[in-house]
């Protein structure tokens, strides 16, 4: 209770010095003259592979204490980051040229094939200081583009040329104290304390607001640095020229590493320092053709709502309207969806794997709204490397209660209130997403593992994954089928007849048209899902999770909709089989998610080479498919349930 006093007092002394609430992980650091700043390094990433590397899997500069793991959580880890120390040391406001890194050793031949390789599939350095990745502008045609990171070199004439120079600008804001109370924040914790004097403290400090990167090749001369150590001067003038290279890589010859850094004071706040990097050129979001796309559901949406709203009310009104003799001839007279009464509770085929997948659907579901909805508060916002993923993985663990509850409390429904089997039903819902993702990551991460690439996860990661699925969410899915299994089943408002009815002939297929009602929730989403995909595979910055939660509100309405209209169809030509096919009408969304997943694959990422980053990109798509799958199908069936149910409590049954 102490420590909750003293955190309560420390918001309220944030909230009342004029200070904004900053999230774990992204509060501001101050820096004084001179304090050191050190440049950490990411995994090598391409758009060519999609397949991660470690930094220092290439002859590069390593630090002179050695390389060292930074903090990571599990949520970096599944993504493939790997953070790690680098060489590059600057000192707050002090420009510094002509500091020379290091020399390689001779490239041998495994080497010099490798570098190769990583220049023709484009890879990109990706470096990190004080949270900022770097951040690169070129000019083509007079017009600006922004990119995180650098190449590793370049080719040109059949000779590979690598960035052996690295010229950094770092943006700083000077630090604004006000008089009440100064805070100062690190990654184990935050304290407050009073300002000394009127005018706050007397040594000047800046937060660090921009990290820019200018490569270079250079051609350096290798009898000037034979006796130079880290981080001294190099004897000779350096020039910097983005627009030649002049260090082709030889085998048998070594590389030499230099850099330069220059502070600059800018007027960027630190809350919008990541401002740069979210108005990236190609990610940015284009606010009229999703604006237009959601009005043109939304209004067709409530086409379909009122069209359906009406019908129904309608064959209401003219059952009610009848007394009991016109009824009975109506019922030999008329087809419709009154006729099924004793059979549209029947129990469906495969009705254990149905409670399973709608359970599972419930969890995944929920899952997503409360992630995005975290998200869209800026809890999980980009400047927090892996707190989506983590987010993903706490929410969906806590949900295996949902999950559990919903499985078990329908399979008392279907079997009428009979308890037996609760526990088998509960278990199963436990195991079956996550045992069919967990199938397809293992077979994946063989892939990376033999490709030698930092998205693998490692074996230890395996174990706590495991650990976290069999510990804690199995037994909360077990703990809400045991609740599902004590709460009170949902009773059918009719009796159920001991014999079916027979199923007229129809004139088409039923499972067409379950399978086209999924064209009208992918409206919904398709355009959005542009943007999404670009940043898992392009790597561009996702930030609209505003936008994300209203289009998903959206998506939840047009698939409870689209299985309403479908399920009342099917009963009206009596066909009582309605609860998978509720399920698959709008669960089929994923079919035309996947289609999608191969249009992007073929269209927009042309680049990707090898059989092994294209079967890790379906793979992943497969993966995502399912789960859009089994969380829409969840939103059919119950929507669906709820109006069969309730369909056939309002009307005077014989």
């Amino acid at each position: 209770m102490a420590s909750f006093g003293i955190w309560v007092l420390t918001i309220f002394l944030v909230f009342q010095s004029g200070y904004g609430f900053y999230l774990p992980g992204s509060y501001p650091h101050k820096y004084k003259v001179g304090d050191p700043l050190s440049v950490k390094v990411n995994s090598l990433t391409s758009i060519d592979t999609e397949m991660p590397f470690s930094y220092y899997s290439l002859p590069f500069c390593k630090p002179a204490e050695g390389v060292k793991d930074s903090a990571e959580n599990l949520g970096e880890l599944l993504m493939g980051d790997r953070i790690e120390n680098s060489p590059y040391r600057f000192k707050m406001c002090t420009n510094e040229t002509l500091i020379f890194l290091c020399q390689s050793g001779k490239l041998s031949a495994d080497e010099f094939k490798l570098l190769k390789e990583r220049i023709d599939e484009m890879y990109q350095v990706n470096l990190i200081l004080d949270n900022l990745p770097a951040i690169r502008y070129t000019v083509k045609e007079g017009f600006v583009s922004k990119w995180t990171g650098y190449p590793i070199g370049v080719k040109f004439q059949d000779m590979y040329y690598v960035f052996n120079h690295l010229k950094f600008k770092v943006l700083v804001h000077k630090y604004e104290e006000t008089n009440v109370v100064r805070v100062m924040g690190t990654g184990d914790a935050v304290d407050v304390f009073p300002s000394g004097g009127k005018g706050g403290s007397d040594v000047p400090g800046y937060m660090v607001v921009g990290f820019e990167v200018i490569p270079c090749s250079v051609m350096h001369n290798g009898n000037l640095v034979k006796d130079l150590k880290m981080y001294d001067k190099y004897p000779s003038e350096i020039k910097c020229d983005t627009t030649t290279v002049t260090v082709p890589i030889k085998e048998g010859e070594p590389i030499v590493f230099t850099y330069e850094v220059a502070f600059e004071e800018s007027d960027i706040k630190w809350p919008s320092r990541w401002d740069a990097y979210l108005k990236m050129e190609g990610s940015k979001v284009h606010w009229f053709s999703i604006l237009n796309s959601l009005m043109v559901i939304t209004f067709l949406a409530g086409i379909v709502l009122v069209i359906f709203l009406r019908t129904v009310r309608r064959d209401l009104t003219r059952y009610e309207e009848l007394d009991k003799k016109a009824q009975a001839q109506l019922n030999e007279e008329l087809s419709g969806w009154k006729l099924v009464v004793g059979d549209v509770f029947r129990a469906p085929s495969h009705p254990a794997l149905l409670c399973i997948m709608v359970g599972d659907g419930v969890q995944i579901l929920g899952m997503g709204v409360v992630t995005i909805l975290f998200a869209a508060l800026g809890f999980m916002s980009p400047a927090s490397r892996g707190t989506l993923i983590t987010g993903m993985l706490f929410f969906y663990m806590i949900l295996g209660i949902a999950a559990g509850y919903v499985a078990v409390r329908l399979w008392r429904t279907i079997g009428c209130g009979d308890h037996k089997g609760w526990a088998s039903v509960a278990w199963k819902a436990a195991c079956f997403f996550p045992g069919i993702a967990f199938l397809i990551l293992t077979i994946l991460n063989f892939l990376l593992w033999g490709s030698h690439s930092t998205g693998a996860i490692p074996f230890s990661l395996f174990v706590i994954l495991l650990l976290l699925w069999f510990c804690i969410s199995v037994p909360l899915t077990l703990v809400g089928g045991y609740f599902g299994a004590k709460a009170p089943h949902i009773e059918y408002p009719v009796r159920t007849n001991q014999i079916p009815r027979e199923i007229p002939a129809q004139k088409y297929p039923s499972w067409l048209l379950v399978l086209g009602a999924g064209t009208l929730p992918f409206g919904t989403l398709f355009i959005e899902l542009f943007f999404i995909m670009s940043s898992i595979w392009m790597g561009r910055v996702y930030y609209v999770f505003g936008f994300l939660l209203i289009v998903m509100v959206l998506l939840v309405v047009v698939c409870a909709e689209v299985s309403l209209v479908l399920t009342y169809m099917h009963l009206c030509v009596e066909d009582w089989k309605w609860w998978w096919k509720s399920f698959f009408a709008s669960g089929s969304v994923a079919i035309y998610i996947f289609l999608y997943s191969v249009n992007y694959l073929i269209f927009d990422l042309k680049s990707l080479s090898g059989p092994v980053s294209a079967t890790l990109y379906l793979g992943y798509s497969l993966f995502m498919v399912l789960a859009i799958m089994l969380a829409t199908g969840t939103i059919g069936f119950l929507s669906s349930f709820w109006f069969v149910h309730y369909l056939f409590s309002s009307v005077k049954l014989d």
